[in-house]
């Protein structure tokens, strides 16, 4: 007898829907998955015998085959031992293969029946509503996050029996549903406040400026000055995620199998990977692409510390998404686009010691180790980055004293979510939400300055030799500086504090 039940299969961040058909006949006891299944798919026959088995079900010394269809599709993972185990007990009678039309299942068994946590539940989910696949059985562990799409109803369960038991109609279950307000004031939680840094006002005004538009920014300083501590605080000044925002970078860490609690991500990710990391690692890709470290921080901030010790073609593989906000993977069978909208903070020291421009040490490196060091960041990657700031060494009396007047995060969020609100309603027509989002013909449009500000910017090209894109980033950053002065119309001083904010257009 043949039986058919729907599960799904990760491509990338989407789901394709799998057919799984079992069948069994006659002859030597052989339970062979066909339908071009990994190494994990076809251990799934140990693992499916033995719960059935665990489960109280005799397991058929049949012939037993098992199509995942379509076959030019790769089957990844332990996903599919929960509809294999339905179809069996389907062909062989103990449930009636009416009993599964309509449902999608995914889970992992244990040997003893538990039916274990999956990657890839909220894509699969979000995949059903176009297949017209109504009832989706999940793991107990995965059931916020299938329930987050609110396309279909989820069914949780604990156990192989107690899926055969609601199938039967032994058990009446209700589906789970979700309620995105649980997590409200997780949200908000923050252990980070920029009260705790001391001094350095420039550059905690340069990173509430970028956090108004987004902007990327870049800081170099000797050891110590506080740079990783202010890139850490500024997720906690960020503008809360909308719902669509948390549904897409919910769906990216699902798929890539990042570990999160609860339905939905709802604080902004913060990624900050180790300078060894692989240009594959931070961009996303391998024989069968999975998301990398750009993607998990969609929406959010992604972090470089040690920014000159990265390797070459690791940071170069970041121009397509701080360009695109997207990353474009292309194998021979498929090409798939991972979003990758995040906003970069980087930062290094001046030189390889670490202590140029230190009134307290003195660099010990010559004029040729520094150029070498500095120059393992290209010029266009640097042209993409918004704001360049120096951190000074912090003074004694900065150390030992809380200079007074220090902000906290709550009030510079204020400032950045008013900034925000006044993007919003400027682009509410468009699909950009953010200054540093905007194309040429947007700067055009609403980066207009008058004649002193031009001159302003006119004398700065021609000394520091700026690009033409290093020219409409300081617009940008000047249009930020300008909304979070609540000013419709970018003025002098504006773009005079844009231009201060390329220091190293200026060495």
């Amino acid at each position: 007898m043949i039986s058919f039940i729907y599960s799904s299969a990760i491509s990338g961040i989407d789901a394709n829907i799998v057919e799984v058909e079992t069948y069994i006949s006659s002859g030597m006891p052989v339970f062979s998955i066909v339908g071009l299944p990994d190494a994990a798919v076809k251990e799934s026959r140990d693992r499916v015998a033995a719960a059935l088995k665990n489960s109280g079900f005799d397991f058929p010394t049949k012939k037993i085959t098992v199509n995942l269809a379509p076959a030019d599709i790769k089957k990844e993972g332990g996903a599919f031992d929960l509809p294999i185990a339905l179809g069996i007990l389907a062909s062989s009678g103990k449930i009636k293969k009416e009993q599964l039309l309509g449902f999608c299942a995914a889970g992992e068994l244990a040997l003893d029946g538990k039916i274990r946590r999956v990657k890839g539940i909220l894509p699969i989910a979000l995949s059903l509503k176009k297949r017209k696949v109504g009832k989706f059985i999940v793991p107990f562990d995965n059931k916020e996050e299938a329930a987050v799409s609110g396309t279909v109803k989820v069914y949780p369960f604990k156990t192989l029996v107690d899926v055969v038991k609601f199938l039967k109609g032994e058990t009446k279950q209700s589906p789970f549903t979700y309620d995105a307000k649980t997590d409200s004031e997780e949200c908000n939680f923050n252990d980070f406040d920029f009260a705790d840094i001391k001094g350095q006002f420039g550059a905690k005004r340069a990173a509430e400026i970028a956090a108004a538009g987004g902007h990327n920014m870049i800081m170099s300083g000797p050891p110590g000055s506080g740079k990783t501590m202010i890139a850490k605080r500024i997720p906690g000044i960020l503008p809360l995620m909308s719902f669509d925002e948390s549904v897409e970078t919910t769906k990216i860490w699902s798929a890539s199998g990042q570990p999160f609690s609860g339905g939905l991500i709802k604080q902004r990710p913060f990624r900050s990977p180790h300078h060894t990391v692989s240009s594959v690692a931070l961009a996303g890709g391998g024989a069968y692409p999975k998301p990398g470290e750009v993607s998990l921080a969609h929406n959010g901030v992604l972090f470089l510390d040690e920014f000159a010790e990265f390797r070459r073609d690791a940071l170069e593989v970041l121009r397509q998404p701080l360009e695109d906000k997207c990353v474009t993977v292309s194998r021979a069978k498929n090409s798939i686009i991972f979003p990758a909208s995040f906003m970069l903070v980087a930062a290094m020291n001046p030189c390889p010691c670490g202590n140029l421009g230190n009134k307290e040490k003195q660099c010990v490196c010559n004029p040729n180790q520094i150029q070498k060091y500095r120059n393992k960041i290209s010029g266009p990657l640097m042209d993409r980055i918004d704001i360049h700031i120096e951190v000074p060494a912090l003074k004694v009396s900065e150390i030992t004293d809380m200079p007074a007047g220090s902000e906290n995060s709550k009030k510079i969020k204020e400032r950045v979510v008013k900034a925000r609100a006044l993007q919003l309603e400027r682009f509410k027509n468009s699909k950009i939400h953010a200054n540093s989002q905007m194309s040429v013909k947007d700067i055009k449009k609403y980066c207009v300055l008058d004649d002193a500000a031009k001159s302003i910017l006119k004398n700065a090209i021609e000394k520091l030799g700026l690009s033409a894109r290093a020219y409409d980033r300081i617009l940008k950053v000047a249009r930020t500086i300008a909304d979070l002065d609540n000013s419709e119309n970018i003025k002098t001083a504006h773009i005079a504090e844009a231009i201060q904010y390329r220091a190293f257009d200026r060495q």
